[in-house]
């Protein structure tokens, strides 16, 4: 038999550790189904709700809240194979970064074991040093800006000058960039690098990354059980009722 134990905005406030005023928003969001309302316009909710809101908690540790939310509105609105696409999306992008993050630590060990390529005495000015690396000059400007490049400036022009360590750190940003890491994560690497060539600070910033990528895909994997689960108990029908999806009464 359906657990109809009514429950109020307080109790699931109370059993997620938000506010009552959160519990309304998730509804108004997508994230609960509609909730029915008693004669005097209260809100009642049901066991339905409670496993909707503890379905989206876990999802929304892997991820995320905004993606979480979608998830679960597309579900709440009927439509469990969207839903369901947009938990592959999700885990798509999560391989792709793991891609990229495993094609950077390759990029950047053999980086950080060359030696300054040969460049002409007077070293490069921002346009070649763009052209040589393949980006673009405000590129250049950014990192910088950013305090992660130091280019030495021409006696009289002021003109911005790249000598070969510069264009090393700017190929390591670059590459570091493509992989969509915070200019902030960029410092500690540079100064590993800088520090007696030291590669370590990018080994650690990259097994970190990798690290935590590892935390999102069980953190993702615990909440698509959840999802699993949720769907199961609701015999994979969606409707939007008053009492949300559930179970077909036995």
């Amino acid at each position: 038999m359906m657990n109809d134990r009514r429950l109020r905005p307080v109790d699931l406030a109370r059993l997620a550790g938000v506010s009552t005023q959160q519990i309304r928003n998730y509804e108004e969001a997508g994230v609960l189904p509609p909730a029915a309302r008693t004669e005097s316009g209260y809100r009642s909710f049901t066991d339905v709700h409670r496993r909707a809101l503890l379905t989206y908690r876990t999802l929304a540790k892997g991820y995320g809240p905004v993606h979480a939310t979608r998830i679960m509105r597309t579900l709440h609105d009927g439509d469990p194979p969207a839903a369901l696409a947009l938990v592959d999306a999700a885990h798509a992008a999560l391989h792709q970064e793991r891609e990229s993050l495993r094609a950077a630590g390759e990029a950047l060990e053999t980086l950080a074991r060359e030696r300054p390529a040969p460049l002409p005495a007077a070293g490069l000015r921002i346009g070649e040093a763009a052209a040589l690396l393949g980006v673009r000059t405000s590129a250049l400007r950014v990192w910088e800006a950013a305090g992660l490049l130091t280019p030495a400036r021409e006696r009289g022009t002021k003109y911005r000058v790249y000598h070969p360590t510069d264009v090393r750190d700017a190929r390591l940003i670059h590459t570091l960039r493509r992989s969509h890491y915070p200019l902030d994560h960029i410092r500690p690497v540079l100064e590993g690098l800088r520090q007696e060539g030291s590669s370590e600070a990018l080994r650690a910033a990259v097994s970190a990354r990798g690290a935590a990528l590892t935390a999102r895909t069980r953190a993702m994997l615990e909440g698509a059980g959840a999802l699993y689960d949720y769907l199961s108990a609701a015999g994979t029908t969606t409707g939007s009722t008053a009492d949300g999806p559930g179970p077909s009464p036995t």
